[in-house]
């Protein structure tokens, strides 16, 4: 890969990662799987790079009923972990629903979170794009949209986030651990993200520097018995979503005490599906009840002009999905 010139380090520590990462135009390196692809599009140059891939945050544990991934974590090995199998098959079947082995044995946990849209024209630097270049406008509203997202857009900013285990984590109420300047802190991982707003350039409420090191999912093992990852794609082989769908429920005498909804593919940042969810509460898992959870999971949409068979096709997403929850023993 040929280029512009920058300065590469590697960071000892947490602390020291996030000292060199404090200075502007400088981009943290672990798996590198997305980091490369936006060097080479144009979307990312950064000045200075940061490797942190042999910090010690690789462990996957199951402590007292709470799953904790380190940051630097591979996909590979948290999809084929005993624990997230036995109790948070979602996460497993979410990550081995995104990209190819040779990519989850590279890309990290952490950096699968922060990867950045898959819109092309973001990834396109001859393009129009706000949160590439902010104030060159959103080629997608007046171009090509098909992929684009149905909620928590703009008028400057209609993509979607890319990430599958998001979508997964976001369903069981994971919690994300940075490190930054005032030490460590713990935020849902939905706080982790932003909708575009005024400033698309913006996706996430990280600050300069910080670094995310763990997550965390506590209490999801209720969910264990009864959960399903849907991916809906254009091709079965190393495709991101067009519509995705989380589902997760706790079935008590034949009622539903809690449900947890969320989609991918449809915004700028993984979807809970709330409204459905507090719906779904103390009704039987029956045809009616399924049925109406879908019809709820759209009723906000805002579709564009070329991306509407996306409202049917989460429909049928989240109906599917609770269908086969309801069919597992």
């Amino acid at each position: 890969m040929s280029g512009h010139s920058f300065q590469y380090s590697r960071a000892a520590d947490v602390y020291d990662a996030r000292i060199r990462a404090s200075k502007p135009g400088t981009a943290f390196l672990a798996g590198g799987t997305d980091l490369l692809q936006l060097w080479k599009s144009g979307a990312m140059t950064p000045a200075a790079v940061v490797d942190i891939s042999r910090l010690p945050l690789c462990d996957v544990e199951f402590i007292d009923g709470q799953l904790s991934l380190g940051a630097l974590a591979r996909l590979s090995d948290v999809a084929t972990h005993p624990d997230v199998m036995r109790y948070h098959s979602l996460i497993a079947e979410a990550i081995l629903a995104s990209a190819s082995g040779q990519i989850r044995n590279m890309a990290t946990v952490g950096g699968n979170l922060l990867q950045r849209t898959r819109c092309p024209y973001f990834r396109n630097e001859q393009l129009a794009c706000n949160k590439r270049k902010p104030g060159s406008g959103c080629g997608a509203l007046s171009g090509q949209h098909r992929q684009s997202a149905l909620f928590g857009t703009s008028p400057l900013c209609v993509a979607t986030h890319a990430s599958d285990l998001a979508v997964a984590l976001a369903a069981l109420d994971a919690e994300v651990e940075v490190f930054g300047s005032d030490g460590e802190r713990r935020v849902s991982l939905r706080d982790l993200y932003r909708l575009p707003g005024e400033t698309p350039e913006h996706e996430t409420n990280l600050a300069p520097g910080e670094l995310i090191t763990g997550v965390r999912v506590p209490n999801a093992t209720r969910f264990a018995g009864c959960s399903t990852y849907l991916k809906v794609r254009d091709r079965a082989s190393f495709e991101f979503a067009i519509v995705s769908v989380a589902a997760a429920l706790q079935i008590e005498n034949g009622a539903i005490v809690g449900a947890r909804l969320a989609a991918g593919g449809v915004a700028p940042l993984p979807w809970r599906l709330e409204r459905t969810e507090a719906a779904l509460a103390g009704r039987a898992l029956d045809a009616q009840t399924i049925a109406a959870a879908g019809d709820m999971a759209v009723e906000h949409a805002r579709p564009l002009a070329d991306n509407g068979f996306k409202v049917a096709l989460l429909r049928n997403a989240v109906i599917r999905a609770l269908q086969t929850l309801g069919s597992q023993p």
